[in-house]
């Protein structure tokens, strides 16, 4: 059975991946890197805390024997400071990855990145700009390494959304799903995915919006 360490599990796709693995025979043990303690007492979960993302020196054991990494933490474009969104999203992504490698050297990594990255780095836009960035440093660190590019995430699970824009894309949603496989997916569609792709690998290693509808369509299909 495998062994799997998430980070950012508290959030909406790290959750779902997380009950996936805890219900799955093939996970063995879940290591969760959380700012704070959760209610979850399952038997394969060790939750532990993180004070500084960036800095992973005191937990470089919790990194030894792991098949399958993902990192899920992110904040919404506009709710924190550049400097500050910069450092969440390629300082923390690049920390885990750099110590996966040295301590689980043929790990599989996924990365939930974001739908618009540039990995030229020039975009004026800062989440293209940063989540291209982040790609860009994990890639060259040799890891079995994929990046999910998924467009607007549909929360299927009931939350009172961050900001207006998010409040009218979940109205439009179901415009969205009719434009066809390129726009959106939903919460539970993407954990699916991930997971299942963290455990078995695939050989596209960038995974757009598209991809991982046609991923899901595929697993349908046997």
């Amino acid at each position: 059975m495998k062994n799997v360490l998430i980070a950012g599990a508290s959030g909406m796709v790290g959750n779902i991946i997380l009950d996936h693995c805890l219900s799955s025979s093939k996970v063995g043990a879940v290591i969760s890197l959380i700012r704070k303690k959760s209610d979850n007492t399952h038997s394969k979960l060790n939750e532990v805390i993180i004070e500084d993302f960036t800095d992973y020196a005191k937990h470089r054991d919790l990194f030894k024997n792991i098949d399958s990494a993902f990192f899920c933490i992110g904040v919404y474009t506009g709710s924190v400071s550049d400097k500050l969104f910069k450092e969440i999203t390629v300082d923390y992504a690049v920390s885990f990855a750099k110590m996966l490698k040295d301590n689980s050297p043929d790990a599989k990594l996924c990365l939930l990145s974001g739908a618009g990255a540039d990995r030229t780095e020039k975009s004026k836009t800062s989440f293209a700009l940063y989540k291209g960035m982040a790609e860009n440093q994990i890639d060259k660190l040799g890891l079995e390494f994929y990046a999910f590019r998924p467009g607007y995430i549909y929360p299927v699970e009931q939350r009172k959304e961050p900001n207006l824009m998010y409040a009218i894309m979940r109205s439009l949603y179901p415009i969205l799903r009719l434009l066809g496989s390129n726009f959106s997916i939903q919460s539970t569609e993407l954990g699916k995915v991930m997971l299942d792709i963290g455990l078995n690998g695939t050989d596209k290693k960038t995974l757009e919006n598209k991809d991982l509808i046609n991923y899901l369509e595929e697993q349908r299909d046997y």
